[in-house]
Formats: structure tokens, C-alpha cells, sequence
């Protein structure tokens, strides 16, 4: 089923029914280790979008760039971080109205609306390649029944290297959303921005599969590491939550 064609299912049940045809078949193959696993997988999965209906928001489906034509070897498919992410990575009390948040990659703008929703911020920000999950973003943020502590939400339509980093951004998110050539670049842009203005910056990158780099910079330090998924052991990037801040220049 594609996640971006409609069916005679309805919206809100099409997921759920997707959810349960996906771990069937998972089951079957051998790919979730036993019924008890994916039980376990569809609860939370189920949990995930029921949430989001009772919110009114859609962002639980994973899209590759091919349906779109934006397919290329440094960038990633779509796939929403946990709700969860962003409160276990960020506390409450080192944001306030003067911070500005920015998610690179924001896709349906899960992380856009955890951020306005959870925390004081003065302004969030959501940057998004595609135009059709974009658009669907808007439509998060028009439609959602979620409280916005943040009034001020701005979803960009651009690609992240056209896409210039405010000067008075504190916060970035990053969901592994692209690599190699793309990332170094986009990283050397937001190191730029700080030594232009010297501020505090905290970056928080789920799935850091090109930590090396970040850390080869010499301006990365790191502040925090969340795992998730309580009582499994994290094996590589992926399923981890690192915190940095960024560092002042060395001759400044």
C-alpha cells in the first residue's frame, strides 16, 4: 500500500490496518522473532496512531524520496522520530521565549509540533524538501488539537542547501535526514552561523549516522546520549538520540 494513494479504507483506519498487515507479515517471515515481539510492536505502533488521531495530526508513515522524483544517494527516506524524542533529549528548563528551533528534514512536521507544543519557544522551524510533505505538514499544524505554546511556526518548502540557517537559531533537530557531501555542508553552514554570532547552540541528532564528522570538526561537543527502547542494547547509530553544543571558535 502506498502512503501516499488513497484507499476505500478510511484515513484513520488505513494506518492501523496497514500496522497489522505489516506485522503479520513480519510474523510470518520471521522478521519480529516470535508472536510475542510482534505483539509487543503493534501495541506501540497502534499506541503511535491513536495518538495521533486523538490529535488530529498525520505523520506515523514512512515515504521514500522516489515517490517524489527526490531520490539521491545522500538523502533519506522519510520515517517520523518517536513522540517521545525531543522531551527525553531536550529539558523544559533550557528553552525559553528568546529560542528558536529549527528541524532540517521535518518532514510531516512531527518534531515542528512536539517543539511548539512542549516548549517555550520563541519561534520553530521546520525545513522540507519535498513539497508534498510539506503540504501535509501544513496541514498538521492547521488541523492539530495539540496546545501550541508556540505561536509562531514556520514551515519552509526548500532544499537544505538553498536554505540559509537563521543567525538566532539555539536549537537544531536533526533526524538523520541526509549524508555525506549534503550534511558536511549543511554543518559547516550552521558552525558559520554561530561565528557570525556567537550564542548558544544545542544539537540534537536522532539516528547520528555521520557523527564522525560532526565530531572530526573539533566544534561538537557532546552533552547527552539517549537510547531508546528500554532494556535493549543499541547497536550503531541507529535508535540513539546524541546532544551536542556547539563550540566556540578556537582563536575567538
Amino acid at each position: 500500500m502506498s502512503v501516499l494513494v488513497e484507499t476505500v479504507v478510511s484515513p484513520e483506519v488505513a494506518p492501523v490496518a496497514q500496522a497489522v498487515a505489516d506485522a503479520s507479515a513480519a510474523v510470518a517471515s520471521g522478521l519480529l522473532g516470535g508472536f510475542g515481539r510482534a505483539h509487543r510492536w503493534l501495541r506501540r505502533t497502534a499506541g503511535r496512531l491513536l495518538f495521533e488521531r486523538r490529535y488530529g495530526v498525520r505523520t506515523a508513515e514512512v515515504v521514500s524520496l522516489e515517490e517524489f522524483g527526490l531520490a539521491r544517494h545522500d538523502r533519506v527516506y522519510y520515517s517520523a522520530a518517536n513522540w517521545r524524542t525531543l522531551r527525553r533529549a531536550l529539558p523544559r528548563d533550557e528553552v525559553g521565549e528568546r529560542d528558536v528551533f529549527v528541524d532540517l528534514g521535518s518532514g510531516m512536521g512531527r518534531m515542528v509540533l512536539e517543539a511548539a507544543s512542549r516548549y517555550r519557544f520563541g519561534k520553530v522551524i521546520g525545513v522540507e524538501l519535498s513539497e508534498q510533505l510539506n503540504d501535509i505538514a501544513r496541514r498538521n499544524l492547521a488541523t492539530t488539537r495539540l496546545r501550541l505554546r508556540c505561536r509562531d511556526v514556520e514551515l519552509v518548502r526548500s532544499d537544505a542547501l538553498d536554505y540559509r540557517i537563521p543567525d538566532d537559531v539555539s536549537v537544531v533537530f536533526l533526524n538523520n535526514p541526509f549524508r555525506g557531501e549534503t550534511f558536511e555542508t549543511v554543518i559547516e553552514r550552521l558552525v558559520a552561523s554561530v561565528d557570525r554570532n556567537p550564542r548558544r547552540v544545542t544539537v540534537i541528532y536522532f539516528n547520528p549516522t555521520e557523527e564522525e564528522f560532526l565530531l572530526g570538526t573539533g566544534r561538537f561537543r557532546p552533552l547527552r546520549t539517549v537510547a531508546h527502547g528500554r532494556g535493549t542494547r543499541q547497536e550503531g547509530p541507529f535508535g540513539l538520540t546524541r546532544v551536542y553544543a556547539i563550540t566556540e571558535r578556537p582563536d575567538a
